[in-house]
């Protein structure tokens, strides 16, 4: 029975590990990530691996991220940005709370 118990205990913990992370996400101009326009608003980011998705309502994308951890923790979501067209374009997303900032590929 302790042999169950302790394995159920590391399955759980794993599946917790792998399971995607959720974030809230605010843009405050029109920001163009994958290609796309997001006008400003709330979204809701799930990260996992190397996948981040923006979602607000049904409309979903998907974008490629690479995960880099920093020093310190962030104290907001915040989000960076390159603009060298005069259209700011998502470069990173710092997640708040966390170490963790999503560079977009």
């Amino acid at each position: 029975m302790k042999k169950l118990v302790v394995s159920f205990a590391v399955f759980a913990a794993m599946s917790l590990a792998s399971a995607a992370s959720n974030h809230s996400l605010r843009l405050f101009q029109e920001s163009i990530v994958a290609g796309t326009t997001l006008k400003p608003g709330d979204y809701k980011l799930s990260v996992d691996g190397e996948k981040a998705i923006i979602s607000q309502g049904k409309r979903k994308i998907e974008v490629g991220v690479k995960q880099e951890t920093d020093s310190q923790k962030f104290n907001a979501t915040s989000v960076r940005y390159s603009n060298g067209d005069g259209k700011y374009r998502i470069s990173e997303i710092r997640l708040g709370g966390t170490t963790t900032k999503l560079v977009v590929n």
